[in-house]
């Protein structure tokens, strides 16, 4: 690990560690480290937020996109699924790499690429325009995610020596899932009260990420790069045999959670306004923040609760969500959509939680890294494959029968996955005895 002192250009670190290698003893060289790497916490925790968020902006101006550029529901979902692609590309070829080359380096090509994706969508409304910027943004979550994670991890070990990682790990999800649902909020109000509604929400989001970058400049980083360089290998992906059950099981539930999310941040837009008539681009995006506020909240209470029955709780709430969603579409009742979406989003996130935590606690220490991949990896093909889905099916059926073979699908995948999870834990026990 890098000591922060080796900066050049911070004089007060240089004189610090100049007494302390003289034998000199100071007594206010720890806390004022400990305050640097607290304030870094908190900026890093600021840009993850920003980068979140400006990957979900689109959410509410996607009925405005088919109405400038005349494509269908397909075509929004085509849109949004190409964000995958870049997440997983980033994941998988750079999300490890910070571990080497350093956080920051690392942090600020993620924000460059969401800049990058900030402008292509103010240049342009274009169908071209529109894949290349969602890649980017991808790209920039991609990165983003994996290296912000483990620099509030080390600079929250820094600041606050012995006290665990609860804070980091509370300060992550919520930067993380509460930056997902702030994008759209704040896309729709931009976009309702804006006379260019296509361009301000990303103005306002490059303007956010270029402060985010500024920011980097006094962050302390918290890795020391090897000397020299381990040989680059992508990120591998694996499962050991005796896992495989509870894994498949684990890895169905985050392919419906992913669904879920994935709903809410293309198709609800177009959804409330041809079922509900609600061309509000607030509510849309209020819609989005509903759904993945609760999905942060809910994980709060069932932090100390046992991995296996988090995801059974979660698979529960998330079917019951599901169920209240149908129904809303059935009545034709916007405000239950709304509550229907915050308990599936609860769900969702209990679930994809208690995923994560039961896959790397059977997972061998040396295996954790490739098991994460690997549950990430169907997580993002259910962000993307049954979005898709009903995407295509909106094409040629009404959209009230789309959505209720989407609710169908999800629901017959919950109870496969809660069988596999069952079955897993049966014979997990058998084997104890």
């Amino acid at each position: 690990m890098t000591d922060i002192s080796n900066h050049r250009g911070d004089r007060g670190s240089w004189a610090r560690r100049s007494r302390l290698e003289a034998g000199v003893q100071t007594s206010y060289a720890v806390p004022r480290a400990s305050r640097r790497h607290g304030r870094g916490f908190w900026l890093i925790a600021y840009l993850f937020t920003v980068t979140m968020a400006s990957s979900t902006l689109p959410t509410p101006l996607y009925p405005l996109y088919q109405r400038e550029d005349g494509f269908g529901a397909l075509m929004v979902t085509v849109v949004f699924a190409v964000y995958a692609v870049g997440v997983l590309a980033a994941l998988f070829l750079g999300g490890h790499v910070s571990d080497w080359v350093g956080r920051r380096r690392m942090l600020a090509l993620g924000l460059l690429a969401g800049i990058a994706s900030g402008v292509t969508f103010i240049v342009s409304t274009a169908l071209p325009a529109l894949v290349a910027g969602r890649v980017l943004s991808g790209v920039s979550v991609g990165l983003v995610t994996a290296t912000a994670t483990a620099h509030l991890a080390d600079l929250n070990g820094r600041a606050r020596p012995g006290q665990g990682l609860r804070r980091a790990e509370v300060v992550a999800t919520a930067a993380n899932l509460g930056g997902l649902g702030l994008g759209p909020l704040i896309s729709g109000l931009l976009a309702e009260f804006s006379s260019s509604p296509l361009r301000v929400p990303y103005v306002v989001s490059v303007l956010l990420l270029a402060i985010g970058l500024a920011a980097l400049a006094v962050v302390p980083e918290t890795v020391r790069r090897p000397d020299p360089l381990p040989a680059y290998r992508p990120q591998r992906t694996g499962v050991a045999p005796e896992h495989r059950s509870t894994f498949v099981g684990a890895a169905t539930a985050s392919v419906v959670a992913f669904a879920v999310f994935g709903l809410f941040t293309s198709l609800a837009p177009i959804v409330m306004t041809t079922l509900f008539h609600s061309g509000s681009r607030v509510m849309a995006g209020l819609a989005a923040l509903l759904a993945f506020g609760s999905a942060a909240a809910a994980q709060i209470p069932l932090h100390r609760v046992a991995a296996r029955r988090q995801l059974t709780i979660g698979l529960a709430v998330m079917a019951a969500g599901v169920v209240v969603l149908v129904l809303a579409v059935h009545l034709g009742l916007l405000a239950l959509f709304l509550a229907g979406g915050a308990v599936a989003g609860a769900g969702a996130g209990i679930t994809f939680k208690g995923s994560m935590s039961t896959v790397l606690a059977t997972a061998a220490a040396n295996q954790r890294g490739e098991t994460a991949a690997a549950l990430f990896l169907f997580a993002y093909v259910g962000l993307t494959v049954p979005v898709l889905g009903l995407g295509f099916a909106a094409q040629s059926l009404p959209v009230t029968v789309a959505l209720y073979a989407f609710a169908a699908a999800l629901l017959l995948a919950l109870a496969f996955a809660a069988w596999r999870i069952v079955t897993a834990r049966s014979a997990t026990a058998m084997m104890d005895a």
